[in-house]
């Protein structure tokens, strides 16, 4: 070594004393050398060389000291360098910078160096060193006391000092050490030298090692005597580091994990009697539930268990944080492994070293190890090197006897030569010397066996791979042997029975019993079929040479291993069998591999070699995934009972690391099944960072059954598969199981008994029999199978029958190679045998079939061509289904597709996740899958499965596989039962059918099932419903009760010979109590059929008979028969009026549902009117005849045409329904187009009910609140209810709270005129009792609202004990509020580049009669790219429709949106809306996120565009404003929306005297204007602002209008306000000249109505009157239809009655009385507005016009022009009274909007100057000024919930038009609150009158 000193530059720093160095390194310690010098070494500044030759101590450590002599001693050391001559690459760096001193300093003349190879770093650290001396007598020491600590990194030796009396009786002694840092801490030696007069010393409990670098205490437990007269007379002590209680550091502690720990104490314990174990309660979460604690000693080889299962936690259980736990004695397990240190002796020869990896196998009396592997990452094995290895663990090997040692040979350096080697056993310090000196290199010289290798003759036998070859014989083996040097060929492993000869060298191994040959797998051609190895020893006879036959060695063959152990022939048998591994991942984040896993199993006649898991037998593609069951099968020797295994992965790949949950092994020849738990990580960077381990078997089980497996007699029945089973008990479930398919198993009406000395079926014993599984891999030609039946004889001689009479084909029945079976009684398979042949379908149909339906998403590429895999998991097993035969698409999982599959599996439990993924093959692998629906009949619940997410490598997070989870709100729940249907085609000519039929059942009281289809696909559909022929289906429908009153079967008349004659239907199932079933024959015996008979395709049948069989206790079966009598049939008129307009009658056929609360008639053709013969013409009455059983009280009705014929529109004005038994009618008004050009487009429509509101406020006593259900029920005239309207909760809510108050939409039968209202609930006990404060109930649809104050008690012991009240609503309070419309609104979003969307859309509409507000389009997903979004809007009526306003408020992770149309916004004619656009602040070229669109009525648009102008003239005062100034224009065709007056002609806006000018590009025409609203922010300096008028210019009209204000907007000027409404300055004209009247007469449409003369009509104005108006009767007017006159006439005024005369035309005389019957007259005139007249009267006819009758006007609409004239300024006094409650005032900012006929005044902040408003009880009072509103309508008032205490009581708002005095009251009595009643911070009041 050359070892160079750099002394400091210091003053004295230099030294006279002798100077001594010792090198501490990784293989040892050099002595203690002196570095030479001559008297000018070690001066200060300067620096020194020295040599130095000793051993090679490898990597140093540390080092230096001096012996204090000479004059000037002391020395200042800077640094060191030592360099390893030999290898100059290894240069160390030590750092000092101290002194060397007994004066200077720490008084230290001795250091310990820390090394390092980067000379940047300086590594130290200060240990202290507590000392506790005993309080004894004597316990005291004069010594020198000496400490040496050892760590990872090395140790440090200090004397403590013992000048000041240290070491004394009862003291604690504390000494700081300076050192290097140690690393991790291990053990103290501490001592003394036992000199002075008192040398004993006996230390107290322990000394404490504080590291101060690392933050870590160590305690060392001693209390012993150091004294050669005391105790064992020692003066000095190793003592490990130890303490009560070790730290776990560094664990991770998280649910379902397992962590581990290696702990070192002082003392050898085990077995233990018990642990503590606790937490220090720190951290976020602290509580911890503590499953079990498991040691394992390896000194001892005793695993120990110690059980928990209890919480940590002071929040949890009995709030302790530290438990003791006791051994589970039962659960005790002895390793046989010890701990051994192996020492190996690299030769000191020039290359001896070696690079290459080294392993090693120890042989003794008892067996031999498994192979070990030293890895050479740290420079191991050097030339003259010792490497030591201090923790190898070795089973119990007896005497060792031989140790085998080699190397890999892929280094470029991997020749080695080894000296020796030793072994010594930790505990008794055995210790065994294995001489070698020798070269372990590709020329060593050993025993010589010859090898030849024969390969086969098959196709692709050969190989290209590199093989290896092991030798296992008495006295133990050879090890891997590559065969690289072939003596007879140069292509070696050819097809062709090539012999290839090979020489293995090795010392001698004994007798060859078996060899172990493999290849690893390389090369384009790497599969090998092997034929036979023959192996003979050199210089032995050829009769000695001994053959091992084999098979394929290739992964896409036979079993899929490319290593297999063979054995010798014996008597042509093999000695080698089969072990299944089933092999569980844990199902923990990130607990899969991709390294490649091994396992070698241990057993008492020997063990295996180590085996790579490579091929799956359950193929599951991807091994070792997360949470799944991969399952190997491996063929090896005979090792007798499994008495450990080892297994591990190669850590190679990107996720190498692997959470281990447990292994099964099955050995089926010897009937066991051992179970392994694991459930730990084999990661390098997880708990002990092991990636083999070896496991402990916790159960071995015995038991076998016998299966015999029967296919069925049917023509290629047979199958070349590979079959699988899988059987279930009430004790658990086998494993999967192959029944390995031999030459010509599974061959037709063929019985294969599979006994146990060959196929034993080994499992836990199972108990009785439930079901099994069986399947096959579908993976040869001729796969497809025909199942009979599976007998099972257990080990009881029980014999199990499991019928199947299926297919299990892709091609054939319902596609799946799968089913599940369930046992049957042995009396129903007799009677199957005795030739009944079907009997059996309802007893094997125990099972479930589940209907899987899964959606890809719309999304570009989202469909895959991947193999996609599914498996459904239930709470008691899972089962997988086969996803090839789509019952629905040929070309599956498309882009939008739902494709459909059905699969069979019994007793799964309540479905709790379903795994779904794909094997990424294909094309185009990436797959977006939007959903999964599962019907799960014997669940009884429809399930939906959310996914929303690509299953891509590329995309989303990468997977491609995914656990779905039920979404709750999506659940559909019913009864489930199975039934077996037989249906029976007649014997006549033509009878069967290739149509798809469909049937219902129905029972009592209307309950019915869905309708189901009996045939899944084309190719059943073609072989069912044959002339003459039985057909049975078993099928899962809701349970219709105990009687089957009718079905309903029917077909879609598709498909080449639809027409079908039904002879009858046979409908079975199971009895509710006992063994049997119960047949009901329902006969038919007519055609359903379009040209047979009436021309039905459906039927509705009833039963005539009714067969019951039992089982009997004996086993037999009793027949019983019961005639049924006739069903009672109900007869129902019903009359369908077609519209009175152009083109309102139809040529389509017409079809009717009805539906009552019985159940429903099912679809029937209208086909014959019993009173026209040319149907569905423009306004008549067809009448027919529909029979079906009652349907009780008739509540909707679904219409619908098929569009056929040239005039299919049809105008369907109302139907009625008279039940003929009970003389009820029911009437539907429709008033609607079953259309596909008109309207919505909708050929189809269901009338039955309207909408109603319900408001429900609960009281805030306490016990007010109720958890029971709610229910209305709405009474109308002549007793006409509605069916009971249930009053669910939302998802979340629980109760109907104290104080709460709850809003409910409920649809129902309109009963007219609500007279009462019925309120209860279903509650029975006292916590059910419910306390209603008020009722509210609106109808929408006719502007009406009815408020109950009903503070009542509903409950059992409360009040008069009633739980529901009867409200009339006499005692209610009546609002009108607006009437409703339901609209249907469809938006397209564009078919381009991310066009979707998820950001909030808003919609205003806009109308002839006003608007609505703003409305949020609710949608629980997002607005995708091309796709069709239709919403259904309850909307002001306010037709005709002029334009609409969509807004986007850009929230969301896409807020641009790119916007096609919108369309078929009405009821009544087709409004389309276009705009082709980007609503977005980034993209297109609008930028904005705010469109109006007008309505566009058959290719016209309703409004047009323009541009507006706007011109704003400051006054000339001090006027100017810096606000920000915002103007909204009003109009005939509605508002501009806020405009902000930004750009402007003037750079600097709103000075004194200046006009601005802004320009609106491309806006819709507002037609004629009404008024301005302009307001500013009042920000700025100088914000007041006076405003002359305001000029808004429309260019497309070239028209201007002035809106003069000449006020203040200002906080401090005139009335405090900055919003002022400005009216047009020419709307105070009236124009007086004649006007143009439009008058319309309806005409009653009775037989007598009409009238073939004239009518006269005067107008009387509240002006003038005008003249008579001769209505002539020129065209046959006046016959039941609307006709219309126009005249012109003086000016007369708002039109308040009218004079009606009939008159004969030219004056003739009345011969006979004639009279006219009006209905309505209608007069208009276009700037006053419309004026209707409700006559209803006959006017008889006359000859002078002095006979006439008055009407008065009971409705007026006015115009629009009429209403811009009166707008005027108007100041309204608005006085808010806040509720005398507590709480009830607020400190939030308060807002109001006034609504009346003319327009709202905006939203207006209610504030005043100085004042704290709305406080409890009081009244404020404010004023505000804006347009004439008219007749007010509502208000809306609202907070913005902000302030302390925000929450408001409010009474009630007066609103009074100071114009004209009138006073308007809105009633509120409700919180404006968060928290308090519904939520709602805003309320919108009605008046009440």
């Amino acid at each position: 070594y050359e070892v160079v000193t750099i002394t400091g530059d210091e003053r004295g720093a230099g030294t006279d004393a002798n100077v001594f160095i010792t090198l501490f390194g990784e293989y040892g310690i050099t002595p203690k050398v002196h570095l030479a010098s001559s008297r000018t070494a070690f001066e200060r500044a300067k620096t020194d060389v020295f040599r130095i030759r000793t051993h090679n101590v490898g990597p140093l450590k540390k080092m230096i000291e001096h012996d204090n002599t000479g004059i000037n001693p002391s020395w200042f050391l800077d640094r060191v360098m030592v360099t390893d001559v030999i290898r100059p690459h290894l240069r160390f760096y030590f750092a000092c910078n101290n002194w060397l001193s007994k004066v200077e300093g720490d008084g230290l003349y001795t250091r310990d160096l820390l090394g390092s190879m980067d000379p940047m770093e300086m590594p130290k650290n200060k240990y202290v060193v507590s000392v506790f001396t005993a309080d004894l007598k004597g316990s005291g020491t004069d010594a020198d006391v000496f400490i040496n600590i050892f760590g990872e990194f090395g140790d440090t030796e200090r004397l403590l000092d013992n000048n000041k009396n240290n070491f004394e009786k009862g003291t604690e002694d504390k000494f700081t050490i300076e050192a290097p840092s140690l690393g991790k801490v291990r053990k103290i030696t501490i001592g003394h030298n036992n000199k002075g007069s008192s040398a004993g010393w006996f230390v107290d409990k322990q000394v404490i090692v504080d590291d101060l670098g690392n933050r870590t205490v160590y305690e060392f437990p001693i209390g012993r005597w150091f004294a050669v007269d005391e105790d064992d007379g020692k003066i000095q002590r190793d003592i490990l580091v130890g303490g009560s209680q070790p730290t776990l550091a560094g664990g991770k502690f998280e649910r379902g994990l397992t962590d581990i720990f290696n702990v070192e104490i002082a003392a050898l314990l085990s077995p233990l009697s018990r642990v503590t174990i606790g937490h220090d309660n720190e951290g976020v979460s602290a509580g911890w539930h503590c499953d079990k604690v498991v040691v394992y000693c390896p000194f001892t080889g005793i695993e120990q268990t110690f059980p928990c299962g209890k919480w940590l936690d002071e929040k949890e259980g009995d709030g302790l944080i530290e438990r003791e736990l006791y051994e589970m004695v039962s659960l005790r397990q002895k390793r046989q492994k010890h701990p051994w240190s192996l020492w190996i002796w690299t030769s000191d020869l020039p290359n001896a070293g070696t690079d290459a990896n080294v392993s090693f196998q120890v042989y003794g009396e008892k067996g031999k190890s498994d192979e070990i592997k030293l890895d050479n990452k740290t420079d191991n094995f050097e030339q003259g090197q010792v490497d030591r290895f201090m923790q190898v663990e070795l089973p119990d090997l007896g005497k060792l006897t031989k140790f085998r040692i080699w190397h890999e040979k892929r280094n470029p350096f991997a020749g080695w030569h080894l000296s020796k080697a030793t072994l010594t056993k930790t505990l008794t310090k055995e210790k065994y010397k294995f001489p070698c000196e020798r070269w372990l290199d590709t020329s060593e010289d050993d025993n010589e066996y010859r090898v030849t290798v024969c390969t086969g003759t098959i196709r692709g036998s050969g190989t290209d791979a590199s093989i290896f070859l092991n030798l296992i014989g008495d006295q133990g083996d050879t090890g891997d042997r590559w065969l690289v040097n072939c003596k007879n060929n140069v292509n070696k492993f050819e097809k062709g029975n090539q012999l290839d000869e090979f020489i293995i060298e090795a010392v001698a191994i004994g007798q060859v019993r078996r060899i172990r040959i493999g290849h690893d797998g390389r090369g384009g051609g790497c599969g090998w079929f092997l034929d036979k190895v023959i192996v003979r020893e050199e210089g032995q006879a050829e009769a000695h040479a001994v053959e091992f036959p084999c098979s394929w060695l290739d992964r896409n063959e036979d079993d899929g291993q490319i290593v297999r152990e063979l054995m010798p022939f014996s008597d042509g048998q093999r000695l080698y069998i089969n072990y299944h591994i089933a092999v569980k991942t844990g199902n923990v984040p990130g607990g899969s591999t991709d390294s490649n896993v091994f396992v070698k199993l241990y057993g008492e006649k020997g063990d295996t070699s180590k085996m790579m898991l490579v091929v799956s037998v359950n193929n599951l593609g991807n091994y070792f995934e997360t949470g799944r069951v991969d399952i190997f099968t491996v063929e090896t020797l005979d090792i007798g009972q499994i008495s450990r295994l080892m297994i591990g992965h190669t850590n190679e790949g990107m996720h190498a690391g692997w959470f281990l949950d447990s292994i099964q092994i099955i050995v089926p020849c010897q009937g066991k099944h051992y179970m392994f738990p694991s459930h730990r990580w084999l990661d390098d960077n997880e708990a002990d960072g092991k990636t083999e381990v070896e496991i402990y078997p916790s159960e071995i089980l015995d038991i076998n059954y016998e299966v015999t497996i029967v296919t069925g007699d049917v023509t290629f029945a047979g199958t070349n598969a590979t079959v699988f089973i899988q059987i279930y008990g009430d004790k658990g479930k086998t494993e999967v199981i192959t029944l390995e398919s031999r030459s010509n198993n599974y061959e037709r009406d063929t019985t294969e008994i599979f006994k146990e000395d060959v196929f034993a079926l080994t499992a836990v014993d199972l108990g009785p029999l439930q079901k099994l599984r069986i399947r096959h891999d579908n993976a040869h030609s001729h796969s497809s199978w025909y199942l009979d039946r599976v007998e099972i004889v257990d080990t009881k001689d029980d014999t199990y029958y499991f019928p199947c009479n299926r297919w299990l084909a892709v091609d054939e029945d319902d596609g799946q190679i799968a089913r599940e079976l369930v046992p049957v009684d042995e009396a129903f398979m007799r009677k199957d045998e005795e030739g009944t042949g079907t009997a059996l379908g309802l007893e094997q149909k125990m099972s479930t079939t589940y209907t899987i339906k899964i959606k890809t998403g719309e999304k570009k590429n989202a469909g895959t061509d991947a193999n996609v895999f599914a498996i459904l998991i239930g709470e008691n097993d899972d089962t997988i289904i086969n996803l090839k035969a789509c019952k629905n698409y040929k070309n599956k999982f498309e882009q939008g597709m739902i494709n459909e599959f059905t699969v069979e599996a019994v007793d799964l439990g309540e479905l709790e996740k379903l795994r779904i993924g794909h094997d990424n093959s294909g094309g185009s692998a990436g797959w977006f899958l939007d959903w999964v629906e599962v019907d799960a009949p014997s669940q009884g619940r429809k399930l939906r499965f959310p996914c929303g997410r690509w299953l891509d490598k590329g995309e989303d997070d990468g997977a491609v596989v995914r656990d779905l989870y039920p979404a709750e709100l999506q659940t559909e729940l019913y009864t489930p039962v199975p039934y077996e249907i037989k249906i029976y085609t007649s014997d006549v000519f033509g009878a069967g059918t290739d149509a798809d039929v469909f049937i219902v059942l129905y029972g009592q009281k209307g309950v019915c099932t869905q309708q189901k289809h009996l045939c899944v696909n084309k190719r059943e559909r073609r072989l069912y419903f044959e002339r003459g022929a039985k057909d049975m289906f078993i099928v899962e429908l809701e349970d219709v009760g105990d009687v089957i009153e009718k079905i309903r079967i029917g077909h879609d008349n598709r498909g080449t010979n639809p027409g079908w004659h039904l002879d009858r239907v046979e409908i079975r199932r199971q009895l509710r109590k006992g063994k049997g079933s119960e047949t009901t024959i329902f006969p038919c015996e007519c055609w359903l059929a379009k040209s047979e008979d009436d021309g039905e395709t459906v039927r509705e049948l009833v039963p005539s008979e009714i067969i019951t069989e039992k089982l009997l206790r004996d086993g037999k079966l009793k027949k019983t028969e019961t005639e049924v009598e006739d069903a009672l049939e109900h007869t129902y008129k019903v009359s369908v009026r077609t519209g009175d307009m152009h083109g309102a009658g139809t040529d389509a056929n017409v079809f009717l549902t009805i539906y009552g609360d019985l159940g429903d008639t099912g679809e029937h053709k209208l086909a014959k009117s019993e009173n026209n013969k040319n149907k569905f013409e423009r306004g008549e009455v067809d009448k027919f005849t529909i029979e079906a059983v009652d349907l009780g009280q008739v509540f909707k009705i679904r219409v619908r045409h098929d569009n056929s014929m040239l005039a299919a529109d049809w105008y369907l004005d109302q139907v009625e329904v008279v039940d003929v038994e009970t003389e009820e009618a029911y009437m539907f008004l429709c008033e609607r187009w079953l259309s596909t050009k008109k309207e919505d487009g909708r050929i189809e429509r269901t009338f039955f009910v309207i909408p109603y509101h319900f408001t429900i406020s609960t009281g805030v006593d306490r016990d007010a609140s109720t958890t029971a259900r709610v229910y209305i029920i709405i009474i109308g005239p002549s007793d006409q209810e509605t069916e009971r309207l249930w009053l669910d909760l939302p998802e979340g809510k629980k109760s109907f709270a104290a104080g709460s108050m709850e809003h409910f939409v409920c649809y129902g039968t309109d009963v007219g005129e609500i007279k009462r209202v019925e309120l209860g609930h279903n509650g029975v006990t006292p916590e059910s009792c419910w306390l209603v404060d008020e009722l509210s109930v609106a109808v929408p649809t006719k502007g009406i609202k009815y408020i109950f104050p009903c503070k009542c008690w509903l409950a059992k012991d409360r009040g008069d004990g009633l739980t529901d009240r009867l409200f009339n609503v006499l005692d209610s309070s009546t609002i009108n509020i607006i009437r409703k419309v339901i609209y249907s609104a469809t938006v397209v979003t564009g078919d381009i580049q991310y066009a979707g969307t998820d950001t909030r859309i808003f919609l205003t509409v806009y109308g002839a009669n006003g608007s609505t507000e703003e409305m949020l389009l609710q949608k629980n997903e997002d607005f995708e790219r091309g796709q069709e979004d239709t919403f259904s809007l309850e909307i002001d009526d306010i037709a005709p429709l002029k334009k609409i306003r969509i807004r986007i408020d850009g929230s969301g992770s896409r807020p641009d949106w790119f916007l096609d149309r919108m369309r078929n916004l009405t009821t009544e004619e087709v409004y389309l809306f276009t705009y082709d656009n980007w609503l977005s602040k980034t993209k297109g070229p609008k930028r904005t996120k705010v469109c109006e669109l007008a309505a566009v009525v058959n290719d016209e648009e309703m409004v047009e565009r323009t541009t507006y102008s706007i011109q704003v003239q400051t006054s000339d005062i001090r006027a100017g404003t810096d606000a920000n100034v915002f103007v909204m224009v009003f109009g005939e065709f509605g508002e501009t929306g806020t405009l902000p007056l930004k750009e402007s002609t003037n750079r600097n806006k709103f000075e004194r005297k200046m006009k601005d000018v802004f320009r609106f590009p491309d806006m819709l025409s507002l037609g004629e204007l009404s008024k301005v609203r302009v307001w500013h922010d009042n920000k700025g300096l100088a914000p007041g602002w006076h405003l002359e008028y305001i000029d808004v210019r429309d260019e497309a009209m070239d028209q201007t209008s002035r809106f003069p204000c000449d006020r203040w907007l200002a906080k401090n000027e005139d009335d405090r306000q900055i919003m002022r409404e400005l009216a047009c300055a020419k709307n105070d004209s009236v124009d007086l000249s004649d006007k143009t009247y439009e008058i319309a007469t309806t005409t009653a449409n009775t037989d007598d109505a009409s009238t073939t003369e004239n009518v006269w009509i005067v107008l009387e104005g509240r002006k003038a009157r005008s003249k008579e108006f001769v209505l002539e009767n020129k065209k046959k007017k006046f016959l039941g239809a609307t006709d219309t006159f126009e005249f012109s006439s003086k000016h007369v005024g708002e039109i308040a009655g009218i004079c009606i005369g009939h008159i004969t035309k030219d004056g003739k005389k009345v011969k006979n009385e004639a009279l006219w019957h009006v209905m309505e007259v209608v007069v208009t005139e276009m700037e006053l507005g419309n004026f209707y007249f409700h006559c209803d009267a006959q006017i008889p006819l006359s000859a002078k016009k002095d006979q006439f009758l008055t009407f008065e006007c009971f409705k007026s609409i006015e115009s629009f022009a009429s209403k811009v004239r009166n707008l005027v300024p108007v100041k309204y006094e608005i006085i808010v009274i806040t509720g005398d409650v507590k709480g009830a005032g607020t400190d939030a900012n308060v807002f109001l909007t006034i609504y009346g006929v003319n327009g709202d005044s905006g939203k207006r902040h209610l504030r005043q100057r100085f004042r704290n408003l709305f406080e409890r009880g009081r009244t404020e009072r404010f004023v505000l000024e804006t347009l004439d509103l008219g007749e007010l309508l509502r208000v809306k008032v609202e907070h913005d919930n902000s302030g302390n205490h925000c929450g408001w009581y409010l009474e009630c708002i007066e609103v009074t038009n100071t114009a004209n005095s009138v006073t308007t009251i809105f009633q509120c009595g409700k919180w404006l609150d968060t928290r308090k009643a519904d939520g709602q911070i805003q309320r919108v009041l009605y008046p009440r009158y």
